[in-house]
């Protein structure tokens, strides 16, 4: 157990209203993928920049569709192994504004069963035969009331398996009209906010730890540590598998190695 003492000073200063897990053992992680790149590399992310970044890797949902049931995605895996039973799609609303990107978050309802609360993408489980892009569209409505006429499903990101629930998460990026205006199920859904990715980018957003739990996890380094992603946004904390597709969005409109790339550290 990592005593006390040892343990990384955690969001100083920053307020926010979830409850976020103290593991038995944690380190500081590395820094952002991004912290070498000088402050003028980090602005200017239009939806022009974020575009051109999705093509050359490849992310286009018009010439390369999504990649296959992801069970070799065990690096980004959150327990052992198992048949994905469930499928679920997020949407990676983007929309532009005085020349910056922006993404739609949502604070979860604090009354859900799971993960209430908790920062999170428009989404939610697939229903059957239907598409990521489909459900994404579909749960983005329900949940804050985007109107699918109003967006374009552009590219994907990778998805995340969740094998200790059996599920996996299939994000969808698509292109708002304009800015949205929201019309929350409080049932689901406690705020719907916006942050540019400039925002996400900038000095001390971005913060990792290394956890290592009882139970080895898939993609964990020689000594059980694996890295989890933390974000402060105004008024909150975005961590967990938001914060993933989130980092590897950054990572690849600011030209970067995807951290889960980088192997174990």
């Amino acid at each position: 157990m990592t005593p006390i003492d040892d343990r990384p000073e955690r969001f100083i200063g920053h307020l926010y209203p979830q409850i976020i897990p103290d593991p038995d053992d944690v380190e500081p992680g590395a820094l952002a993928p991004w912290s070498s790149l000088p402050a003028s590399a980090r602005s200017g992310f239009t939806l022009r920049v974020v575009q051109e970044s999705l093509l050359r890797e490849h992310r286009l949902l018009a010439t390369h569709p999504f990649p296959d049931d992801p069970q070799e995605l065990s690096v980004v895996a959150d327990a052992m192994p198992v048949p994905t039973t469930s499928r679920s799609a997020v949407l990676v609303a983007l929309f532009e504004e005085e020349g910056e990107t922006s993404i739609v978050l949502t604070r979860r309802a604090l009354s859900m069963r799971t993960h209430g609360g908790e920062i999170a993408l428009p989404g939610g489980r697939s229903e059957d035969q239907e598409t990521p892009v489909e459900t994404a569209l579909r749960e983005a409505q329900e949940e804050i009331g985007l109107d699918p006429s109003t967006i374009t499903p552009l590219a994907w990101l990778s998805p995340i398996v969740s094998f200790a629930a059996g599920s996996s998460i299939w994000p969808v990026v698509g292109l708002l009209s304009g800015r949205p205006e929201f019309t929350i199920d409080r049932a689901e859904v406690d705020r719907a906010f916006t942050v540019t990715l400039a925002d996400l980018v900038a000095d001390d957003a971005f913060v990792e730890e290394r956890w290592r739990r009882a139970l080895l996890r898939p993609g964990a380094d020689a000594d059980g540590y694996f890295p989890i992603h933390f974000y402060k946004v105004p008024g909150d904390i975005v961590w967990g598998a938001t914060a993933r597709v989130v980092s590897e969005l950054l990572s690849i409109v600011t030209g970067v190695s995807w951290a889960a790339e980088r192997g174990p550290r």
